[in-house]
């Protein structure tokens, strides 16, 4: 029950809430009052609802306390409104008036999510990619003020909206994990101030955004195959299964050990019943996706398979690299090098004059200042993982460092010999070619001209032209040599009789033309030095 304060025409209010009881008290009444009458409303408008001078009244919920206040129990909502208390007192009237007001609820409140589905252990999930609308009703009179608050897990709550009604709806889009949480929705009566509270627990769930990847390795300790399927980006954490022919490995008599962490499942198997080309599935699912077809992925194993170059070839104190490619292995195969001869089951370490490198699936060892004794040979190049080993041989051949500079000088030589004899063969067959030779390495040959008429130049070169396509053997010699003749290079002599045998051969326009005077002109040095004089007019 709670006092406020009274309206025009009342002198107290009362609240009362629905279910309790109340104690509607006559103020001033006398000790010594004749009676006490209470009414539910004006008096003389309705009926007494209760007399101290009559019996039982009809309603058993009512009494009278200190025969004068009226005491109300199981409050009813129609019980609310204004009562009248009415004192006779020698035959003196007087009345109190109060006002009672009643309170139900708030009760039944009831919070909503969706889109959402419940774990078993109540809590509720929603899928971020959803528009999720927040609701809450209660039922209360007269109507209550809800508000909803948000809190995460180790901090104070916050409210974040207010509302008066019996019910308030709210929408949140492109959820995070910050979201996570507990919504509490709160819902108070104004009159009696009572207040009931809603909680619900939520998660904000995705699914990974692509598909499982696989792949296989070998175990760090022992020949085993790991199986790994990893599937990240999703919360909460995928459930990863591996098969075989479609039957569950995880069964399997061969798994030595399985594990999950987080996102990532693998099954570890005894090299046993492996065989090249076998094939492990890895289904993965998740609880937001429901789809018919699960995502999957594949791992396919097999033995591996190398490339190498089997002869190589190094000179003594030089350094050469041996290389070995894995072509294919899944997983991938560990690359060692042994020696067959000298210590066929030790492997070759990095250290003294040997470097051992891998990058990728391609080894190199390098071996350094080459020795004949220690170092030629067949090296092995092996390459092992779970499913098989493969073994492929090269050949070093250690040689002597070649002399290049007598090789050089031997060519240089054989050079010179050959130029020699082909310029002895040449000067045997046509020795003409020394004589011209000759002339013209000699440089203090006397001056040749050539007597051209300047006017019948273009008659001479048609001239030419036609002897030569008729196959003249006519040769014309217009050459005026000044000074002593010397004997030529190859022994030939040029004398005056020789020169006028030669102008005897001239056609007579030729020799006129000769002997016409014209400007002379300079020509390139007769082919041979002249013992005689040779002279034309």
């Amino acid at each position: 029950m709670v006092a406020v304060n009274a309206e025009m025409g009342t002198e107290e209010v009362i609240v009362g809430e629905a279910g309790m009881s109340v104690v509607l008290v006559c103020r001033n009444v006398s000790e010594r009052a004749d009676e006490v009458d209470w009414f539910h409303g004006d008096p003389g408008a309705v009926p007494p609802l209760f007399s101290s001078n009559a019996t039982l009244p009809k309603d058993a919920r009512l009494s009278l306390v200190d025969n004068s206040s009226l005491h109300i129990s199981a409050l009813r909502p129609q019980d609310g409104g204004n009562y009248t208390c009415k004192e006779v007192l020698n035959e003196t009237v007087q009345e109190h008036r109060v006002q009672l007001l009643v309170a139900s609820g708030p009760s039944s409140v009831t919070v909503s999510i969706s889109p959402a589905a419940t774990l078993p252990n109540g809590t509720v999930y929603v899928d971020k990619r959803d528009a999720v609308m927040f609701s809450c009703t209660s039922n209360s009179h007269p109507e209550p003020t809800m508000g909803w608050t948000f809190q995460l897990p180790s901090s104070a709550p916050e409210t974040f909206t207010e509302v008066n009604g019996s019910s308030t709806v709210y929408t949140l889009q492109n959820l995070s994990w910050r979201f996570q949480g507990n919504y509490s929705c709160t819902a108070r009566n104004p009159l009696s101030g009572r207040s009931q509270t809603s909680t619900k627990e939520l998660l904000v769930y995705y699914p990974p955004p692509s598909v499982p990847r696989c792949w296989a390795q070998t175990a760090q300790v022992g020949l085993m195959l790991q199986l790994f399927c990893n599937w990240p980006g999703g919360y909460p954490h995928p459930i990863l299964q591996w098969t075989e022919d479609g039957r569950d490995l995880e069964n399997s008599s061969w798994v030595v050990n399985a594990t999950g962490t987080g996102d990532t499942h693998v099954e570890t198997l005894s090299s046993s019943r492996l065989f090249h080309g076998k094939t492990f599935k890895c289904v993965g699912s998740h609880i937001l996706k429901q789809e018919k077809a699960e995502p999957t992925c594949t791992v396919q194993i097999k033995a591996p398979s190398l490339a190498t170059e089997p002869l190589k070839t190094c000179f003594v104190g030089g350094t050469v690299s041996l290389t070995c490619q894995v072509v294919e292995s899944n997983p991938p195969a560990r690359i060692s090098w042994l020696r067959n001869v000298s210590q066929p089951e030790v492997e070759i370490q990095s250290g003294g004059r040997y470097l051992v490198t891998q990058e990728g699936s391609v080894s190199n060892l390098t071996i350094q200042n080459c020795s004949h004794d220690a170092d030629e040979g067949y090296y092995v190049c092996k390459a092992e993982n779970p499913v098989g080993l493969k073994e492929a041989y090269v050949s070093l051949t250690v040689k002597k460092p070649v002399n290049i500079v007598g090789v050089v000088g031997a060519v240089v030589v054989l050079l010179l010999l050959g130029v020699l004899v082909i310029s002895g063969i040449i000067l045997y067959y046509n020795p003409l070619l020394c004589l011209k030779g000759s002339i013209f390495r000699n440089q203090d040959s006397n001056d040749v001209f050539m007597l051209v008429d300047s006017d019948g130049e273009e008659e001479e070169e048609e001239r030419e032209e036609e002897e030569v396509t008729g196959n003249s053997n006519v040769h014309r010699v217009t050459a005026l040599v000044n000074g002593n003749s010397a004997q030529a290079g190859s022994g030939y002599h040029f004398t005056e009789s020789d020169s006028n045998e030669l102008h005897s051969e001239l056609p007579t326009e030729e020799v006129e033309r000769e002997e016409r005077p014209t400007t002379q002109r300079p020509i390139l040095p007769f082919l041979a030095e002249m013992d005689g004089t040779v002279g034309g007019s």
